[in-house]
């Protein structure tokens, strides 16, 4: 998968250098924009999503610390490295304790800059997966209850819709179509609280058992087909399955969501119809005796800035989706199998998704090895 591209932003009143710092960027594949002044700055970072600042302490109209600070109370997360002349490293020292992650001496070669640059976003790639998975631990220790709470009602207003249809002239179109309406809310409602608590449950090694990955896959593409009315005369499936493939220990019913998933995504992308081509078989590499499934669809294939947040939980560009479809595919296969899934996609080509699976199971609990 490709990653995301950084994007920089320079800020120094000095235009040669920021010229020279910008096209050197540019060349290890950042985006890079300038500011010469700190009201420039601060008008850029509101407006426009940056990952750093290369923060020059020598500015005409307002002083590093300050536009350290605005920077700080805008996004936190955004990374700032300041640029100093010789004899402010003091001045630097100070502001790293106020939240600056480096400082750069001036004059500096480029090898010591571009090294800083690729330091400092290492570090804070791993603050905002902390972060992550700070939230999500609580997340999953407090949704369990939120769940209870949110399903009651669900019921109660599904059972009362049941009595008010038994009871009432749907002969009135108005009432009809708010009573639909009311019962679609309540399916959604209640499938966003089931997703939920498919993510954050936890992996049952007692459900483990040989399954041919192959029926599996049929197993779902029927399913489907009962669920989405227009299945048979919108998609069309080719199954290029390898013939006589192995068994392998899976979880049943967690590998079928996995695939369900998948191929729910390719069906809701291509909503004027389309082809899926799912191909299986086992191959040597990353490992002798490993599975890999190919699911691919002709759709509209996935943005390029979308590509670097696809298995994220709640990330999604579908007006009614949950946006942890993927992220559940993710803990599934890579976390509860050892598994690898990954997505490679061309806007306008389609997308193709891969899933790998060992065939000699080692479990991620404990690393035991069935």
């Amino acid at each position: 998968m490709e990653q995301e591209q950084k994007k920089i932003l320079i800020v120094d009143d000095n235009k040669e250098l920021a010229q020279v710092i910008a096209q050197l960027l540019t060349k290890e594949g950042y985006q890079v924009a300038i500011a010469e002044d700190g009201g420039a700055a601060l008008d850029k970072i509101f407006n426009e999503p940056f990952d750093m600042v290369l923060l020059d302490l020598q500015l005409p109209d307002i002083k590093g610390d300050e536009i350290l600070k605005k920077i700080k109370e805008t996004n936190e997360d955004i990374a700032v490295i300041i640029l100093t002349a010789f004899g402010g490293e003091q001045v630097a020292v100070e502001l790293m304790k106020a939240g600056a992650e480096d400082f750069i001496s001036k004059p500096f070669d480029n090898v010591h800059l571009i090294n800083s640059i690729k330091e400092v976003f290492k570090i804070r790639e791993a603050k905002l997966e902390d972060k992550k998975l700070a939230r999500l631990s609580s997340f999953e220790k407090f949704f369990p209850f939120l769940a209870h709470e949110i399903r009651n009602p669900l019921h109660a207003i599904s059972g009362a819709l049941a009595i008010i249809q038994r009871r009432s002239n749907l002969q009135d179109e108005v009432l009809a179509k708010s009573i639909k309406i009311i019962q679609e809310e309540v399916q959604h409602l209640s499938g966003f609280v089931q997703e939920c608590l498919d993510f954050i449950r936890p992996p049952s090694r007692s459900r483990y058992s040989l399954v041919n990955i192959n029926e599996v896959i049929t197993v779902v593409i029927n399913i489907l087909s009962h669920i989405y009315e227009d299945f048979s005369t919108r998609i069309k499936i080719r199954q290029e399955y390898q013939e006589g493939i192995p068994k392998i220990l899976v979880n049943y019913e967690e590998i079928k969501q996995a695939f369900m998933n998948i191929v729910k995504n390719s069906i809701e992308a291509m909503s004027d119809g389309g082809e899926i081509v799912i191909n299986t078989g086992f191959f040597p590499e990353p490992a002798p005796g490993w599975l890999r499934v190919i699911i691919g669809d002709n759709g509209p294939g996935i943005k390029k800035e979308n590509m670097a947040s696809l298995f994220h939980p709640f990330f999604t560009t579908k007006l009614r989706g949950t946006g942890l479809g993927l992220a559940i595919c993710r803990r599934i296969i890579a976390e509860r199998h050892n598994g690898r899934i990954w997505v490679e996609s061309e806007e306008g080509k389609g997308t193709k998704v891969f899933v790998e699976l060992p065939g000699n199971r080692t479990f991620a609990s404990g690393r035991e090895k069935l």
